[in-house]
């Protein structure tokens, strides 16, 4: 391999949609160059060259999360917890008994073992939300649970909140510093020095809880 040969495989995909050419690296797509439909094939080339460091930290990233999941074995974490997987055959829906998870053995479990962090989802944060609003008084119009790439949460102008269900696969009060992130953007739509200085007076560790989802927000996977 030549020095300047990337140490990564790369894919080209074209896009009507795309107006310039962008590179992405993922789990699921690994290194990927976006390239306008008309752009010629050696910009793709052009972008990984320049992009290399940035790509290599990033594919690295991606092997440490890998490894860091794969080292859990046979359990998934649960708001600090640690669950055991527990294969039943025809089994068809996810059920915990006390610190087991019972998961379906005849095939891949990962489908209904998110449907059930989806459903606990739910119950989790309600409660968590309904209790800061009503501390912080003020209320929110609506609770969606999704499963975002790139976001925790988000809160509308309209006070409809929305949550990752991911957020289960973290420490408890990683949960509660979202959850009072979002409250605080009822009252405080943007992140100026205001919204900051409401959440640190609701959640005063709130720095501790964001930076350990920046260092670990990649491993929260199935």
């Amino acid at each position: 391999m030549a020095h300047d040969e990337p140490a990564f495989d790369y894919r080209v995909r074209r896009s009507d949609r795309a107006r310039r050419v962008r590179v992405r690296v993922d789990e699921e797509r690994g290194v990927e160059v976006v390239l306008p439909r008309r752009a010629a094939e050696r910009e793709a080339a052009a972008a990984i060259r320049e992009l290399r460091p940035w790509i290599e930290r990033r594919v690295a990233e991606l092997q440490r999360t890998r490894a860091a999941v794969a080292a859990r074995g046979a359990t998934v974490p649960y708001l600090g917890e640690t669950l055991q997987l527990v294969r039943e055959r025809d089994r068809t829906r996810v059920h915990r008994r006390d610190a087991t998870l019972l998961v379906p053995g005849d095939a891949d479990h990962r489908p209904a073992l998110e449907r059930w962090y989806r459903r606990r989802a739910r119950a989790e944060i309600a409660p968590r939300l309904d209790a800061a609003t009503a501390a912080a008084g003020t209320a929110y119009s609506g609770l969606t649970i999704r499963g975002q790439r790139t976001r925790w949460a988000s809160c509308s102008t309209t006070g409809a909140m929305s949550f990752n269900w991911r957020l289960l696969l973290a420490p408890a009060p990683v949960l509660d510093y979202v959850v009072w992130h979002e409250v605080c953007h009822l009252e405080v739509m943007d992140h100026s020095p205001r919204f900051w200085a409401l959440l640190a007076g609701r959640c005063p560790d709130y720095r501790a809880h964001a930076g350990w989802l920046r260092r670990h927000g990649a491993t929260l996977v199935l």
